[in-house]
């Protein structure tokens, strides 16, 4: 009878234990009633959400308030006119919304070394550099994985998807540079968005980084 009642006790206790850890577990939300996000990118499920730990800070460079200026200039909100600026909530709903389904695709435009460091969960690295110059040889090949057609010598946009563009932060002129890139070689303003905070404010906000595999 006392061993049933102490097995009883360390059940309770156990399951006290485990409520307790779920509820600690979501202390930090992404917005109230929204602990994490569920995305799915190449059929692989990645979670995104917050540090838990309300003691943690960064260590990293984006722990820095200034650097060297030109080159590195704060950049305005809307940096190129008729390019929406996204905030973070609107990158974790393109990523559940657009990049989930096959109808977006979010794009870091930071050199390599900076995406093998870390980035937000289902980027995909096109570094700015890559698209600049006259007669590319590149372009075919990323403008056909953006989803653009080549018409005759035309390129058709219709069928383009949405491109979600980040770099490191509000001080990066990496994202700005591919996104004029873009435009001067056709592609709409209307399919670009642009978020402003980067990697600087992704990681402030303590949202979940990936670094990639390989």
């Amino acid at each position: 009878m006392q061993k049933a009642k102490k097995s009883s006790i360390y059940k309770s206790f156990t399951l006290l234990v485990c409520t307790i850890s779920t509820l600690l577990a979501t202390d930090v939300n992404i917005i109230d009633g929204l602990p994490y996000v569920d995305v799915d990118v190449n059929g692989e499920n990645i979670r995104i959400q917050r540090i838990q730990d309300m003691k943690h800070k960064l260590k990293n460079s984006y722990t820095k308030t200034s650097r060297p200026t030109p080159p590195f200039m704060i950049q305005p909100y809307e940096p190129i006119k008729g390019v929406q600026t996204v905030s973070e909530l609107d990158v974790i709903n393109f990523l559940k919304d657009q990049v989930s389904e096959n109808e977006g695709l979010l794009i870091d435009a930071r050199m390599p070394k900076w995406y093998q460091s870390g980035t937000i969960p289902g980027a995909l690295n096109v570094p700015f550099s890559i698209l600049g110059g006259e007669g590319n040889p590149y372009i075919d090949q990323i403008f056909s994985l953006f989803g653009v057609e080549k018409d005759g010598k035309k390129w058709n946009f219709d069928d383009a998807q949405t491109l979600l563009i980040f770099d490191n932060g509000p001080w990066c002129q990496q994202g700005v540079t591919e996104m004029k890139y873009l435009i001067h070689l056709g592609f709409p303003k209307d399919k670009i968005l642009y978020y402003r905070g980067g990697m600087q404010f992704w990681q402030i906000l303590g949202l979940t980084t990936l670094k990639p595999k390989g």
